[in-house]
């Protein structure tokens, strides 16, 4: 039973308003509660009311990826409507929200989960930042020199050290991200697995790395020729210190994700990647 809709309309794109007032008032009429928050930067902070039901996004993925982090503890589906071509994670396109819609409310049932990462930065033994993501998390260099150094262990096993352009772990919703195309693969959205990507790495035997449960550890070691920054979902940082120590490991909640009537994850990939058999331009 829904009572209560949160729509977040990406505030930088005028036809997201325009399709919010089209929602509204389907949902005025079912005798459904709503209330509109237009956003134009994913920093911003949300403020969800538990009495929320459905949260209802309109604009790409990065508006997916910013409610995800701010209602996935919280249990609530998301309906993720796409106002250009259909993403990745938003697969309903702008003309599909009402028929996805009133799907699930009738049944409930076309849901997908997905796994979301819990990240934190101990410095000192303290923790001082911590983050969600839905796609991936990433270490990289915040100046002109690229090449930073990253000793990374699996629990408390070390793996290596690792001089690399960046290192990059993802969900399996965030395989067909950054992590791809730095050469990772792609991982069907709904498995519980981390994915670890080196970007660029000096030593051609560093390769990704899929791996389920553990926790993801990697050290900022001393010596480092440039300065470090650690980005979740492409959208918060946070610069790092030589000594600092990122943990990313699997959250315990995972994002709700109401899926299209349309097409499936296969689909989607397919069709974004172009494997139709045929070659292309």
């Amino acid at each position: 039973m829904i009572s209560k809709v949160l729509i977040i309309a990406n505030g930088t794109k005028a036809e997201s308003l325009l399709l919010a007032d089209e929602i509204i008032s389907f949902l005025d009429e079912n005798g459904i509660g709503s209330y509109l928050v237009s956003t134009r930067s994913c920093s911003e902070r949300l403020s969800v009311p538990l009495s929320t039901d459905l949260v209802i996004t309109l604009g790409g993925d990065g508006t997916v990826l910013y409610a995800a982090r701010a209602v996935h503890d919280l249990g609530i589906p998301i309906l993720p409507v796409n106002l250009g071509t259909f993403g990745y994670i938003t697969e309903v396109g702008k003309s599909e929200w009402k028929e996805t819609l009133t799907a699930y409310m009738a049944n409930g049932e076309n849901i997908s989960r997905r796994l979301m990462l819990r990240i934190a930065v101990l410095r000192s033994g303290k923790k001082v930042w911590q983050a969600s993501a839905l796609n991936e998390a990433v270490i990289s260099s915040s100046g002109i020199a690229k090449v930073i150094s990253l000793e990374l262990s699996l629990d408390n096993t070390m793996l290596g050290n690792f001089r690399a352009d960046g290192m990059i772990i993802a969900t399996p919703t965030g395989s067909t991200g950054y992590s791809l195309a730095a050469g990772g693969p792609v991982i069907d959205s709904e498995m519980s697995a981390v994915i670890i990507t080196p970007v660029c790495p000096f030593t051609l035997s560093n390769r990704p790395l899929v791996t389920s449960g553990k926790v993801v550890s990697l050290t900022v070691p001393p010596g480092q020729r440039t300065d470090l920054v650690l980005t979740a979902d492409g959208q918060l940082d946070f610069p790092l210190e030589e000594g600092d120590r990122v943990t990313v490991e699997k959250s315990r909640s995972r994002v709700l994700l109401v899926r299209s009537l349309k097409r499936n994850f296969t689909e989607v990939i397919r069709d974004k990647l172009h494997w139709s058999g045929a070659m292309h331009a």
